[in-house]
């Protein structure tokens, strides 16, 4: 995303903000280095509810969901944000109308939730299934079951270590979570 912005794949666009649940997240580091910086922030769950005795798990989505609208982002992208955001995150970013889309590892309805990676490789070693893929949707309460924008199928190959189609699933994320932006962006304007 960063190096796609202001490119003919992502021509309008601009990062505004890079928010990240692990202070330590590389995500984070490229924005800072990028040219000229992205704004960033981290803000982990656990933290912040040693920090801020009281406070619930909807607080913490309540306190991301404003952090990410200070930012006024047209288009809010998670790829790599590894928490679940509840219904007061996405009811507010809904009330002032701004799209959230996921970038997940796997086709619809297959291998929601965490490792999917893995379990789409081993579940195709047990000859249940002949290929995986990658999709950005739309996001919703219910975990990688939102409307899919773009959906693309990875090949994985017999001879393919877990590392092998591993590899392979990331450089096909890398294009889909553009060309998914840009899409959502497009019908925005």
């Amino acid at each position: 995303m960063i190096d796609a912005q202001g490119t003919p794949s992502l021509p309008n666009a601009k990062i505004v903000l890079v928010l990240s649940n692990r202070k330590a997240a590389y995500g984070l580091t490229r924005a800072q280095n990028a040219d000229p910086p992205i704004p960033t922030q981290a803000l982990a769950l656990q933290p912040y509810l040693k920090a801020n005795p009281g406070k619930t798990r909807d607080d913490y989505d309540h306190e991301v969901s404003e952090i990410v609208l200070a930012a006024s982002p047209d288009l809010v992208v998670l790829a790599g944000w590894m928490h679940v955001l509840g219904d007061g995150f996405l009811k507010e970013v809904d009330r002032e109308d701004v799209p959230v889309i996921n970038l997940h590892p796997a086709l619809p309805g297959a291998f929601d939730g965490v490792n999917s990676i893995q379990r789409a490789f081993e579940a195709f070693g047990r000859g249940e299934i002949e290929h995986s893929g990658v999709m950005v949707h739309r996001v919703i309460r219910e975990v990688d079951r939102g409307e899919p924008v773009l959906v693309r199928t990875v090949e994985i190959g017999k001879e393919d270590t877990l590392e092998d189609f591993e590899q392979r699933v990331h450089r096909t994320e890398w294009g889909v979570i553009v060309e998914a932006a840009k899409i959502v962006l497009e019908l925005r304007r």
